[in-house]
C-alpha cells in the first residue's frame, strides 16, 4: 500500500504484516548516461508481475540465482534491468522466455521472513528499456539493453483532465467492488498528484492479466496509456460486477443446496450472461455438418434440424433431445466406404489360415472377391451360415472381414422381441434411440462393414412387434438402398453393407426372411478334420491360455481321435476345445506342483489318466451271425452314427407287427411300407404266402431312450425283415441308407457325408445307396473314403441281391410249412 508523505515522496509498506518499517521513496526518475546503457546489466525476471517506471512493490524470490542477483546489486548499489516472464512455470529462463520491453531499477531492501522466505523492495526509478541480448546465464542472466524514449509530458488540455478524473473515479469503483485491492489503495489513488506515477501506480499494483499489463507497458505516451489503462478498467469493472451479481443470485440458494449445486450455478449463470456457449455449440454442429459427404437432402434436413435447435431453450429437456440426435446424424458414416483389398490369393490365404474345412462356404467368398474385383460395384449378398453349434459360422464371418480388409461388427440377435431394437424409436418418445442396425454402422464407421447377424432363428415376437418383419427390409438386396431407421428419420443404403447371418435350425425362421438370404450349409465336422484343427487351431490357443510351452506336451494323432471318439459327442469342437484345456491343465498343476518329469508325449492311456473314463463310446459292427439285423446308418446333430435294425419273428395268428425303439411316425411308415412290399412281392423271396399269417413280426432299433425318425431306414427295414423271414445271412461289413416307395424305388437320402465316415470308423467295408446319393460321395475328398466300396441301386431287387447271401444262420427256423397241415396232408 502507498501513502503519501509529501509531494513527489511516498512510503511503501510491504504486504507483510511482519515487516514493521516502511522504505521511504525517493520518485524522482534517475538519469544514467547513454555511456552507462551501453554496460551490461543484470537481469531479474519476474512471475506474474510486471514493474513500471516510477515504481515501487515487494517482491519474493525464491530462485538461487535472483537471490545472487539482489544481494550482489543491494551490495554494489548497482542497477538492475527488471523483466517479466513470458511463462511462469519456467525455472531458469532465457530471452527468449522474457517480454522484451522492460526497466531499470535498484534493490532498495532485503528482509528475510520468518517462514524462511526472502522478500525484496524493488523500486524501479530508472528509464524503461528494450532487452536487445542476454550476455550471461551464470551465475545470473546479465544483457545488453537500449532505451526506450517515452513521451510523459502532461497535457493542459480539457481532455486531458476529464481522462484523468475518469480514471480516478473507475480506479475507486473498482476497488470497492473488487475483492483483491485493500480500500488503502483508494487513500492512495486520492493523494497521488503525479498523474504519471499515479497511471503507472494502477497498472502495477491492479489486478489485471499480465498480457494486459506487457500491452500498458509498452505504449510510450502518457495519454495513449491512461485510454487503455480506462478501458481495462472498464472491462474488469464489469467483470466484477458480474461476479457480484451471479453471487446475488445464487446466495438465496446456498442454505438448502450443496457447495457443488452452488457452483454449478454459478457456471450456468455465467453462461446465460455471456450468451454465446449455446452459439458456439451450435456453430460447431453446423462445420461438423458441412465437412460430411452426405447427399443435398439430408444436408437441408441436417440445416432444418440445427436452425430448430437455436430456437430451444438450452435449458430445456427438448434441447438435450434435439442435440443427441444431431450427433447421431453427424456420427453415421454418410458416404464413407472402406477400399476392399481384393487379392483373392491373400483372400483364400487368410480363410484356409483361420478355418479347416469348410471348402464351399470359402469357395461362395471368393466367387463373390472374384465378381467384385471384375465388376468393380456389386450388391453385397445376404449369405446365411447355418448348422450345428461349435463349427466355426460366427468366427467365418470375422475371417471374410479380414479377408476383405472391412470393418466387422457382430449383433446378436438372440432373445430380441421387439421391432424397435431393429428399426429404432421415434425420437419424440423419452429415451429414444436408433436400432441395432445405425448403431453397428456408428461402431464401425463405414458404410460398408461386414455385419454378422448372430442366431437370426433365435429373433422372438410378442405385442411389440416382430423384428423377423423388420429384417425383412434389412436383408432385401432390392430394398435396403433406402433402409428407414425411425429414429434418424431418413433413408439409408445398406446396399454396400455385406450380412452374413448365422443359423442353427431354418425351421424356426420365417420363409419370406428365408427366401431373402442365400444358404450355406456349415455342416459338422468329421473326425480327421477335427483332428487338424486341434493341431492347428485348438491345441496352439489352449497351451497359451494355460500358460505351457512346446517342451511341455505334445499331442500324438491316436491321442486326439482318442478323445473325439470317447470323450466328444457334437458337430462342432467345442467340447473338444474344453477337454483338451482339461488336459492342459492337469499338466500346468504337475508343473506348478514340481511333478513334471519332462515333455509328455500323449498317447490314450494318458488321456485315459487325465479324463477318466470314456463317456462316450461308438457302435462296432457286430457280424452277421444273426438272422433279421442289418446295419443302417444315420444322421444326428453330432454326426454320424451307425443304426443297427433288428427284427425276430414268433408263431401267432394274424401276423402282427410290433415296432420298438422310440420310433417317430415317418420311421414307422417305413417300416409298414417295408413289410407290404414284401407281401407283394413274396415270391421274388421265394417265401410261402401263409407265413405272413402265423407269424408275428417284431422290429427293433436298439437305444431306446433316443428318439430316431426320418425315412432314411426304409431300404435296411426291407433287408431286415428279407433276413428274418428267409432266415439268411447279410452279406458281411455291409452297411445301408436309403428311402423305399411302396413300388420299390430306392430314393436319395441327406447326411451322406457323415453317415459314410461314421461307416468307416465302424469299420464298415461296403455301403449301400442310392443312384442319386453318388454325387454325394464324389464330393467327399477320396482319402476319407479310401477303402470303402460303393454300391449304387436304384430299386430294392438290387438291395436283395446285393445284401442277402444264400448262406442261412446256424439255428435257422424253418418257416416253410405249419405243423398242422402236414399231419392233415399225412
Amino acid at each position: 500500500m502507498i501513502k503519501k508523505v509529501r509531494k513527489d515522496k511516498i512510503v511503501m509498506n510491504t504486504e507483510n504484516e511482519d515487516i514493521s518499517m516502511l522504505a521511504e521513496i525517493e520518485t524522482a526518475p534517475l538519469e544514467i548516461s547513454p555511456e552507462e546503457l551501453e554496460n551490461e546489466f543484470p537481469v531479474m525476471t519476474l512471475r506474474n508481475m510486471v514493474m513500471f517506471p516510477s515504481v515501487a512493490m515487494p517482491v519474493t524470490v525464491g530462485r538461487r540465482a535472483t537471490l545472487k542477483l539482489v544481494n550482489a546489486a543491494l551490495k554494489s548499489k548497482s542497477f538492475i534491468v527488471i523483466s517479466t516472464q513470458m511463462v511462469s512455470e519456467v525455472e531458469s529462463p532465457v530471452q527468449k522466455d522474457l517480454y522484451p520491453t522492460a526497466v531499470i531499477g535498484k534493490v532498495l531492501r532485503i528482509f528475510e521472513m520468518p517462514g524462511g522466505s526472502t522478500t525484496v523492495i524493488l523500486q524501479a526509478n530508472g528509464p524503461k528499456v528494450h532487452i536487445d541480448k542476454i550476455t550471461s546465464l551464470r551465475p545470473y542472466l546479465s544483457g545488453k539493453v537500449t532505451r526506450i524514449e517515452e513521451d510523459m509530458k502532461v497535457e493542459g488540455t480539457t481532455e486531458f483532465k476529464a481522462l484523468m478524473d475518469t480514471c480516478r473515479e473507475m480506479s475507486s469503483k473498482f476497488i470497492d467492488i473488487s475483492d483483491n485491492l485493500s480500500p488503502d489503495a483508494a487513500f492512495a489513488i486520492k493523494n497521488l498528484e503525479n498523474n504519471e506515477m499515479l497511471v503507472n501506480f494502477i497498472c502495477s499494483n491492479f489486478p489485471f492479466t499480465v498480457e494486459d499489463k506487457i500491452d500498458l507497458l509498452q505504449i510510450n505516451n502518457l495519454k495513449d496509456r491512461l485510454y487503455r489503462l480506462i478501458q481495462i478498467l472498464n472491462k474488469e469493472i464489469q467483470l466484477a460486477a458480474l461476479k457480484q451479481s451471479i453471487q446475488m443470485r445464487t446466495r438465496e440458494e446456498l442454505d438448502r443446496q450443496q457447495k457443488e449445486y452452488f457452483l454449478q450455478q454459478q457456471i450456468k449463470n455465467i453462461q446465460d450472461e455471456l450468451g454465446n456457449s449455446q452459439d458456439d455449440e451450435i456453430e460447431d454442429l453446423r462445420n461438423k455438418g458441412k465437412e460430411k459427404a452426405w447427399s443435398k437432402e439430408v444436408a437441408d434436413i441436417f440445416e432444418r434440424e440445427v436452425n430448430k435447435l437455436e430456437r430451444i431453450n438450452p435449458q430445456s429437456p427438448d434441447y438435450n433431445v434435439q442435440l443427441i440426435y444431431l450427433q447421431t446424424l453427424l456420427a453415421l458414416p454418410w458416404e464413407t466406404y472402406s477400399t476392399d483389398d481384393i487379392n483373392l490369393q491373400n483372400a483364400e490365404k487368410v480363410l484356409n489360415k483361420d478355418h479347416y474345412g469348410l471348402e464351399k462356404v470359402k469357395e461362395r467368398i471368393l466367387e463373390h472377391l472374384a465378381v467384385l474385383k471384375l465388376k468393380g460395384d456389386l450388391k453385397s449378398p445376404i449369405i446365411c451360415l447355418y448348422g450345428p453349434p461349435g463349427v466355426g459360422k460366427t468366427s467365418l464371418g470375422r475371417s471374410i472381414a479380414s479377408a476383405l480388409k472391412r470393418k466387422y461388427v457382430r449383433m446378436s440377435l438372440g432373445g430380441v422381441h421387439d421391432e424397435a431394437e431393429i428399426r429404432g424409436h421415434r425420437k419424440t418418445y423419452i429415451g429414444a434411440m436408433p436400432g441395432r442396425i445405425i448403431k453397428s454402422l456408428i461402431k464401425a464407421g463405414t458404410s460398408n462393414p461386414v455385419i454378422i447377424l448372430d442366431e437370426i432363428d433365435k429373433l422372438g415376437s410378442d405385442h411389440r412387434g416382430d423384428p423377423s418383419s423388420a429384417m425383412l427390409e434389412v436383408l432385401d438386396p432390392e430394398q435396403n438402398n433406402t433402409f428407414h431407421d425411425n429414429y434418424i428419420d431418413m433413408d439409408y443404403d445398406l446396399s454396400k453393407v455385406m450380412f452374413i447371418a448365422t443359423a442353427n435350425n431354418l425351421g424356426t425362421i420365417p420363409t419370406p426372411l428365408l427366401d431373402r438370404m442365400e444358404l450355406i450349409e456349415v455342416s459338422g465336422y468329421i473326425t480327421e478334420e477335427k483332428i487338424e484343427i486341434a493341431k492347428r487351431h485348438l491345441i496352439p490357443k489352449e497351451m497359451q491360455a494355460n500358460g505351457l510351452q512346446k517342451e511341455h506336451v505334445k499331442f500324438t494323432k491316436a491321442a486326439i481321435e482318442y478323445i473325439i471318439e470317447n470323450y466328444t459327442r457334437e458337430s462342432g469342437v467345442r467340447e473338444l476345445e474344453k477337454k483338451i484345456s482339461k488336459v492342459m491343465r492337469k499338466i500346468a498343476l504337475e508343473i506348478a506342483s514340481d511333478r513334471f518329469t519332462g515333455q509328455h508325449e500323449l498317447k490314450p492311456a494318458d488321456i485315459k489318466a487325465y479324463l477318466g473314463a470314456p463317456e462316450y463310446s461308438r457302435d462296432k459292427y457286430q457280424g452277421n451271425e444273426y438272422a433279421g439285423v442289418v446295419t443302417g446308418l444315420a444322421w444326428t446333430a453330432v454326426g454320424g452314427e451307425i443304426l443297427f435294425v433288428e427284427t425276430s419273428l414268433s408263431k401267432g395268428k394274424g401276423g402282427k407287427l410290433t415296432l420298438t425303439g422310440n420310433l417317430g411316425d415317418v420311421m414307422k411308415e417305413s417300416a409298414m411300407l417295408a413289410l407290404e412290399y414284401l407281401k407283394a412281392h413274396s415270391h421274388l423271396l421265394n417265401l410261402p404266402t401263409e407265413v405272413f399269417d402265423n407269424w408275428n413280426i417284431h422290429i427293433h432299433v436298439p437305444e431306446g431312450a433316443i428318439p430316431k425318425d426320418g425315412p432314411s431306414a426304409g431300404i435296411t427295414m426291407v433287408t431286415s425283415l428279407a433276413s428274418a423271414l428267409t432266415q439268411r445271412k447279410v452279406k458281411p461289413n455291409l452297411a445301408m441308407t436309403g428311402e423305399i416307395t411302396l413300388r420299390g424305388k430306392v430314393l436319395p437320402v441327406g447326411g451322406i457325408r457323415e453317415k459314410i465316415l461314421a461307416a468307416k470308423r465302424a469299420g464298415i467295408k461296403e455301403i449301400i445307396l442310392c443312384e442319386e446319393n453318388r454325387k454325394d460321395i464324389e464330393e467327399i475328398q477320396p482319402i476319407y473314403v479310401q477303402g470303402l466300396t460303393f454300391h449304387y441301386v436304384k430299386d430294392i431287387k438290387e438291395v436283395l441281391q446285393l445284401s442277402l447271401t444264400n448262406e442261412k444262420v446256424a439255428d435257422a427256423i424253418d418257416l416253410s410249412v405249419n405243423e398242422e397241415k402236414e399231419k392233415t396232408k399225412a
